[in-house]
């Protein structure tokens, strides 16, 4: 498969022209906003090069008759609450027609959600868990200020997305909003904000994109929106497993960068088809002490052991793409259940070791057995439910301990023996 040409007809296919992507998009943000009023509110990330990037959309907001009235800082990682209220305050003060986010998924998904709290009152409290802010604006007759969402890293896609991730740094916990009315209305997303980015950010996004991408397709198994879910995941990781190492030996090659780019889009539409599970929902009880791309590329090998016996069709396609890559030599397609799994986990592991992240709990800083409590803890709260729902053998609260322990105790140790499967 050309991965490339399926992922950039996707997008096609996905947004149509409302998204504004590739190199040098920034200049044409202005006339395509206009309609949606005069006054906006500019959300910003400040990083090494982003200067010319802001004059660029200052510029095409002032030349199509646009004026900012106000400018903020945006998000911290993983978007805390206190960037949270403080970006709603600016949003309250300065009372925009228009919002534009520029950053990482942290600053988009505060100004998400910033909004919300903004026209609809209350606490994030309220709106954590799927469609509270849609019901809230049909009770109310209230509608969300237009969003222009400029992505500036390979990553998480919340340009894109309905998802707003919101953490509270003193206990350690992230929580979701889950909305189509936090879709950005106007997403944009500018290669060439990607170029100056680090090692560690490129690998951390990169591994969110597959992610993504994984995680949905595990889910859709067996469900009549499997193949469109299949063709997305597989340009998606795809297009990770045969850049990720090319940008990180030659960090000034674009066109990697761009392929790395359309992945983690591809891991947008893909979370927009279907949701996450496993590695997502015990991600959110690392943030304190993994990124999130890496906590992610460190839990889904362990989950794919347990799911293995209902994700055939699913690992074949993803264990093909590996093999490819030189990841594992495993005779993948003689083998089935279980056995696949480990087979697909491993090279998964590969992967990981080499960019050199961590694949055991035990090998991170910080780490111990009250990460694993707090995990099993969360999954058990009501506003993450959605997760273990997508699971491809959905799991009840009452089953957590039983199940998901075993993969968290396999994860901290880097044994997947002890790893129970449901079916």
């Amino acid at each position: 498969m050309d991965y490339r040409e399926n992922a950039h007809a996707l997008l096609k296919e996905f947004k149509g022209d409302a998204y504004l992507y590739g190199r040098g998009v920034l200049p044409r943000i202005g006339e395509q906003v206009k309609q949606y009023g005069t006054k906006v509110l500019f959300v910003r990330d400040h990083f090494p090069g982003s200067d010319v990037f802001l004059e660029e959309i200052r510029k095409s907001l002032k030349d199509a008759g646009l004026q900012i009235v106000a400018e903020e800082d945006g998000a911290g990682p993983n978007a805390p609450r206190e960037d949270l209220y403080r970006i709603s305050d600016a949003v309250k003060k300065s009372r925009p027609d228009i919002i534009v986010s520029f950053g990482g998924g942290s600053t988009i998904d505060a100004a998400k959600s910033a909004e919300v709290l903004r026209t609809l009152g209350g606490s994030i409290e309220d709106y954590f868990g799927t469609g509270k802010v849609t019901e809230k604006l049909k009770e109310t007759g209230k509608k969300l200020t237009h969003h222009v969402a400029i992505q500036t890293a390979a990553s998480s896609g919340a340009h894109l997305t309905k998802y707003s991730n919101i953490t509270d740094v003193h206990t350690g916990q992230k929580k979701l909003v889950v909305d189509e009315a936090v879709v950005p209305g106007t997403p944009v997303f500018d290669y060439r904000t990607t170029y100056g980015a680090p090692k560690s950010l490129t690998m951390d996004g990169a591994l969110d994109g597959i992610a993504h991408c994984l995680e949905v397709l595990y889910g859709a198994a067996g469900k009549d929106s499997y193949p469109k879910i299949e063709e997305v995941a597989q340009s998606g990781i795809g297009l990770v497993v045969e850049n990720l190492q090319k940008a990180i030996n030659d960090p000034k090659d674009q066109d990697a960068r761009d392929m790395l780019c359309l992945a983690t889009d591809m891991g947008a539409y893909s979370i927009m088809l279907g949701g996450t599970n496993g590695g997502h929902l015990t991600s959110f009880s690392l943030v304190d002490i993994l990124s999130h791309g890496r906590a992610c590329a460190l839990m889904n090998p362990y989950y794919t052991v347990f799911f293995a016996p209902t994700v055939e069709k699913p690992l074949k396609m993803v264990g093909a793409i590996y093999k490819d890559a030189g990841f594992t030599g495993a005779d993948l397609e003689a083998l089935k259940g279980r056995n696949l799994g480990l087979a697909v986990a491993e090279a998964m592991l590969e992967l990981s070791k080499s960019v050199g992240f961590p694949t055991t709990l035990s090998e991170v800083e910080g780490f111990n057995d009250s990460y694993i409590k707090r995990a099993l803890e969360a999954a058990k709260n009501p506003q993450l439910s959605m997760k273990l729902q997508n699971m491809p053998e959905p799991l009840t609260a009452d089953m957590i301990d039983e199940y998901m322990g075993p993969i968290l105790e396999a994860a901290k140790v880097g044994d997947f023996s002890g790893i129970k499967n449901v079916s």
